[in-house]
């Protein structure tokens, strides 16, 4: 059983980067994990585990539901998101995985920064200028332009320093940070 919650795919799809795209169950607020794959089984349904993908979008109450799924009914589940939004702060669904989780990996591969360092924290531009205030959740749809909302990812030093590639080029590019020749 595979869930998600707001994928760039749309609703009842899951997508990757490299263009992969599968079938998903959309999981909005309020839907209960545990009572829908519960159904499912009781219709004859088969579940070796249970994948969630942007578990960070996950309600509180639906980790636990997760949870349930493991405790009571012997599954597996694999829950996949991003820790931290764009202001650094904790996603209520990420804070209560991190809670009851058995147990917590990173990935392997590691997302790097502009400037090579690993990249450990998520920014939102809008209008290619980063922010940090405004809505925790905002899904920006790969299909519209980039110049709306878009999200890069940084070292912790860049994030804080709100240098964005796009900065860090515009900068690099300023007449007043140019070497000047006193021949």
């Amino acid at each position: 059983m595979i869930f998600t919650r707001d994928d760039r795919a749309g609703e009842g799809k899951l997508s990757s980067r490299l263009g992969l795209v599968t079938e998903a169950a959309e999981a909005p607020a309020g839907m209960d994990l545990y009572a829908c794959l519960v159904t499912q089984l009781s219709k004859g349904g088969k579940a070796d585990y249970v994948i969630v993908d942007e578990a960070q979008f996950l309600a509180p109450a639906q980790i636990d539901q997760l949870a349930r799924i493991v405790d009571d009914l012997g599954l597996d589940v694999f829950a996949f998101g991003i820790t931290t939004d764009f202001r650094t702060k904790l996603f209520p669904g990420s804070q209560r995985l991190i809670e009851l989780a058995d147990r917590l990996e990173q990935l392997q591969v590691e997302a790097l920064c502009w400037c090579g360092a690993r990249a450990t924290h998520n920014a939102r531009t809008v209008g290619g200028e980063m922010v940090v205030e405004g809505e925790q959740v905002v899904v920006r749809d790969v299909n519209r332009p980039a110049e709306e909302i878009g999200y890069e990812v940084l070292c912790r030093r860049h994030h804080c320093k709100r240098m964005t590639s796009a900065a860090a080029h515009a900068g690099a590019l300023s007449p007043d940070v140019l070497p000047v020749n006193h021949a």
